[in-house]
């Protein structure tokens, strides 16, 4: 099913008129900040499940604070405008949400301030993001993720992501599925676009948010159910390149990639070279969460259909 709608300017319109011009401040200096959120179809219950979505909006806000973006929206108001969308649109697959907040005037110059924001989204039918979710071949990128002080990370801003897209094509030019960035000091920073954990010894190991990562919500997510249903602890410290060629799994997480085993990297196996054990009981605990199978975490997800009383 393709999406038929958007919210903008205010108000749900049809796609095609969900338009900004050329001349769009955004649009010319990247002067923006986007979030990602995730919705999973359960067939059994005929119900679509937004994943964290208050929390999304949490850090969209955030992202909005950092650069200079007000909106007159509170994370309710944001909350029940995607539930109105995604009923709008009558999604029945997994989908994916794409809030935008944008410097919207139509102007030459490089600035934040005194400029008009705005803020628009959309939703589609979405599916895999790396389509060998069980056994990513990924390579250590020769480009740097950005510094806090030059372009923050914790921010999801559309410009930055230029690095991303930078790291991201340079591996699947050299026939990669993905990439590992590293920071500007030489350890582990995240994936393209997605945070990175290893495991080492029956732990989760993952970068600290001081090194210019995404402060993930899937990546809390999965050390807290890690802890909690696993009994697998998770270690948040700087990681060196070669930790990667002698780690017993690793794995990459986020709302766009999910959770997406990582079998090799640099042409070097990751233990055993296919998807550890640890990996696959975090993916299909992830999945019954996120589908609203498990009852203890229904906190965590939000029914966008009002079920129809029995007659």
């Amino acid at each position: 099913m393709a999406n038929k709608y958007a919210f903008f300017e205010g108000k749900i319109v049809p796609l095609e008129e969900a338009r900004v011009s050329i001349m769009t401040h955004a649009f010319n200096y990247g002067t923006g900040c986007f979030e990602g959120i995730r919705a999973y179809w359960n067939a059994t219950e005929e119900q679509l499940y937004v994943f964290k979505l208050r929390e999304h909006f949490e850090r969209f806000l955030d992202s909005c604070r950092i650069i200079l973006i007000s909106l007159p929206y509170n994370v309710d108001q944001l909350c029940e405008a995607t539930l109105e969308l995604l009923r709008k649109e009558g999604f029945r697959e997994d989908t994916y949400i794409r809030p935008l907040a944008y410097k919207a005037d139509r102007v030459v110059g490089v600035r934040l301030h005194d400029l008009k924001d705005e803020f628009a989204m959309f939703a589609l039918p979405f599916g895999k993001y790396i389509d060998k979710e069980e056994g990513a071949d990924v390579g250590v990128s020769s480009w740097r993720r950005i510094n806090d002080n030059a372009v923050p990370a914790r921010a999801k801003i559309t410009g930055a992501y230029i690095n991303s897209a930078l790291i991201k094509t340079d591996a699947v030019m050299n026939r990669f599925d993905e990439a590992i960035v590293l920071t500007q000091e030489g350890h582990v920073s995240e994936g393209s676009a997605e945070n990175l954990f290893i495991v080492k010894e029956g732990k989760l190991v993952t970068s600290p948010i001081t090194d210019d990562i995404l402060e993930g919500i899937t990546r809390s997510t999965l050390m807290e159910v890690a802890e909690k249903e696993l009994g697998v602890a998770t270690v948040e410290r700087p990681i060196d390149r070669t930790e990667l060629y002698v780690a017993d799994e690793a794995f990459f997480c986020g709302t766009g990639v999910q959770i997406a085993a990582i079998t090799q990297i640099d042409h070097r196996p990751v233990g055993t070279g296919e998807i550890g054990p640890i990996v696959k009981q975090l993916r299909d605990l992830y999945f019954s969460i996120a589908r609203g199978e498990r009852e203890e975490y229904q906190h965590w997800v939000e029914p966008v259909y009002v079920p129809v009383p029995a007659v």
